[in-house]
């Protein structure tokens, strides 16, 4: 805050002092010219000034694990500079308000129509800035297909990072009219889910004591809410049962998933079940259930 507001400061003195400046100074310095540099000097330092100043609000505001995002600081610092540029157009011209703003508008709908492109993925990040589904950190899934790690929001893209560190690059008019879940929000941890289907001859009632207890013992696996086993269909080939369980956060997913597999495995293997009984098992990608912050536009 040191420079914006020293040039603020500098800026003001010039502009209410100029005539007594002008009269001690020698006559080559132009007294309009010197309340006109001042008075500009005074509206873009005002403009960086509050821009500062709503970029350290929102730092203070977001917390550390989920700041944020930087775009909605520089959009407030873009519009203040505008306002800036439009006052200081006034001061130079003379010119009213109106005139201004329809010169402007003019040369704003011909840049646009340029750039419409571009520009549609400005006002998406703007509406996503505004909307906040996600923030720097989160994990989320677009579309069904692409699932990473939210490190940069910028005005034009969303950058993300997958858990096999693939650094991916999204416009976000794209994602903007994507269905989006964020893995992270409202809190960390979310249910997921594993699939087995054991044969006949293994009773439900035993089934769902040695699946729950096996999706207990991983340490990685939340303890609270307990694991749980639903019966979800009845095959002819067998019984199939969705053994469910909490897992920290999306980054565990995987790891979590392979803990589970591995206890149900020992835990089958224990009780001597014979191969016949273990007709198939499926661990298919889960939907954040409850926890999930969906958002389609």
């Amino acid at each position: 805050m040191v420079w914006p507001v020293l040039t603020l400061f500098v800026s003001l003195s010039v502009y209410s002092t100029y005539p007594e400046l002008v009269a001690v100074l020698p006559h080559v310095f132009d007294a309009a010219a010197i309340r006109l540099l001042s008075g500009a000097a005074a509206f873009f330092s005002t403009a960086w000034v509050g821009g500062r100043l709503v970029a350290l609000t929102l730092q203070e505001v977001g917390s550390r694990r989920r700041p944020v995002p930087r775009l909605l600081s520089e959009l407030v610092s873009v519009v203040l500079f505008v306002i800036a540029g439009v006052a200081t157009v006034i001061l130079v011209f003379g010119q009213s308000i109106s005139g201004v703003l329809a010169g402007s508008g003019i040369f704003l709908a011909i840049l646009g129509f340029a750039v419409r492109n571009a520009l549609a993925d400005v006002l998406s990040g703007i509406a996503l800035a505004l909307e906040g589904p996600y923030r720097l950190g989160d994990w989320v899934e677009i579309d069904s297909q692409i699932r990473g790690r939210i490190v940069e929001i910028g005005w034009r893209t969303t950058r993300l990072i997958t858990r096999d560190d693939t650094y991916m690059i999204l416009p976000n008019s794209q994602i903007a009219r994507q269905r989006l879940t964020n893995y992270s929000a409202p809190r960390r941890k979310y249910r997921s889910s594993v699939g087995m289907v054991l044969g006949h001859d293994v009773p439900v009632a035993v089934a769902k004591e040695v699946l729950s207890a096996a999706a207990a013992m991983p340490p990685n696996v939340l303890a609270s809410p307990k694991p749980d086993v639903k019966v979800s269909a009845y095959d002819p080939e067998g019984i199939r049962y969705t053994v469910r369980f909490w897992v920290p956060s999306f980054a565990e997913d995987v790891d979590c998933k392979d803990a589970v597999l591995t206890a149900i495995d020992k835990a089958l293997r224990d009780k001597h079940l014979s191969a016949s009984s273990i007709v198939s098992c499926r661990c298919g990608f889960p939907a954040k259930e409850t926890e999930a912050a969906v958002m389609h536009a």
